[in-house]
């Protein structure tokens, strides 16, 4: 049996385990197993918790498809709330190692049951050169539609397009084409935003192997960005997502702070083989 922790972020469902001491190696059909929405526990993404040499904790991430990603900014803040309840980590700013580098964290508020947490994401990235940062623009039509997609790197590649209005079916429909668009060699998260005004957005995310999710923070970091850069928005702007809000500030050197909430939903165990 495996213990487990089930949290989400505005939304975002995870399930977090400690794996410092079971020390599980092939991990792709354990996530793919757990996650499944009819035969497992059910969530978007799963994060283990391992040993660090460079930071104080690490966080290994996998999609909810067995895939693994770099970072998740929803997950993260699941992942902090879980290490500081456990008392693996005791402080209230801490540093976490991901794919994506390290991580600052900062426990605003915590209690049982919510958590607010700050996340320092780093730097945006050009999506094909990390080392310059420009954003590439591209035509993509799918059916009868052409889109203008903006694109960069914000822990995983980010493809951000601005409509009048947010519409599941739209993010289904041409999220999920466009994610698989040859132009994309390994797949690409598909944001799409609307600008309510200069201080907040709505946006709404076809997340690269897990679909359609009430919410995803890099994808919410990365349509900040491009917002402020391409359609002039604030450098502060509050996000609204199907499944909360997150707030988002980017400073003048590029610099991108994430701030949302994370809800412990259930713990349990699990029988793995």
């Amino acid at each position: 049996m495996m213990d487990f922790s089930k949290m989400h972020g505005a939304g975002n469902d995870f399930i977090i385990v400690d794996n410092r001491y079971l020390a599980i190696k092939d991990k792709m059909p354990l996530v793919k197993k757990i996650c499944h929405r009819h035969f497992g526990v059910g969530a978007d993404g799963f994060m283990f918790v391992e040993e660090s040499d460079s930071c104080d904790i690490k966080m290994s991430f996998y999609n909810s498809d067995g895939s693994e990603a770099t970072m998740c900014g929803n997950g993260i803040r699941c992942f902090s709330k879980f290490i500081f309840d456990k008392k693996i980590i005791s402080k209230r700013e801490f540093t976490v190692e991901t794919g994506d580098g390290i991580k600052n964290i900062t426990m605003i508020m915590n209690s049982p049951k919510e958590s607010i947490i700050s996340v320092g994401m780093g730097n945006w990235k050009g999506y094909i050169n990390p080392d310059n940062k420009e954003i590439q623009t591209k035509h993509i039509k799918v059916d009868r539609v052409t889109f203008e997609v903006h694109c960069l790197h914000m822990g995983v590649p980010h493809a951000v397009i601005f409509v009048d209005r947010i519409d599941e079916k739209t993010t289904c429909h041409y999220g999920k084409e466009i994610e698989r668009n040859p132009l994309f060699a390994d797949g690409i998260n598909v944001n799409f935003v609307k600008i309510i005004d200069q201080n907040h957005l709505q946006v709404d995310t076809w997340e690269r192997g897990a679909g359609k999710t009430l919410a995803c923070g890099t994808g919410v970091c990365a349509s900040a960005v491009i917002a402020h850069i391409k359609r002039n928005t604030n450098s502060e702007v509050e996000a609204t997502v199907a499944g909360g809000i997150l707030r988002i500030l980017i400073d003048n050197e590029g610099f991108v702070t994430m701030e949302g909430n994370a809800i412990n939903i259930c713990e349990g165990k699990v029988q793995i083989e």
